[in-house]
């Protein structure tokens, strides 16, 4: 299985970049993973069309095979232990799954109806740039649950 991780934006602030990166390196011990960051609509900032494009953008990316789950307030809250087992039933499943961050103005409607679920990390509103790293120590954490490794006490 591969797992792509598709952000709009980028972290210019370098505050979140580095954690990422590293959590994506211990990841990628267990499974093909990939960070794929987008370009945000600057020029329509703050608009719907803003979302629109963005949401196009994402959309290009996905292979029309791969399980898609989108980081949604509105999605289904997991802890640690279950989102691990949300990810075996992923790797069970034998699709390539890309995980979908969209940008400050949210997902657009054809971005949420091509999801196969939504996932929320929090029902606390998130940097998007934080909810990436969230999300990456949590699929690192996952992975260590399953092989039943020491990371998650």
């Amino acid at each position: 299985m591969k797992l792509r991780l598709l952000a709009i934006g980028k972290d210019r602030s370098g505050l979140y970049a580095p954690a990422v990166a590293e959590y994506g390196t211990r990841l990628a011990r267990y499974v093909k993973f990939e960070l794929v960051e987008l370009p945000e609509a600057k020029k329509h900032a703050g608009t719907p069309r803003a979302k629109d494009e963005e949401g196009a953008t994402l959309l290009a990316k996905v292979d029309p095979r791969e399980r898609v789950v989108v980081l949604d307030e509105r999605g289904k809250e997991y802890t640690s232990v279950e989102l691990a087992r949300r990810v075996e039933g992923w790797l069970q499943g034998g699709r390539d799954v890309a995980l979908l961050i969209g940008g400050s103005d949210g997902l657009a409607p054809e971005v949420l109806a091509r999801a196969d679920e939504k996932l929320a990390l929090s029902r606390l509103t998130l940097a998007h740039r934080l909810a990436r790293l969230v999300l990456v120590e949590q699929l690192y954490r996952a992975f260590t649950i399953l092989r039943g490794e020491p990371y998650h006490k």
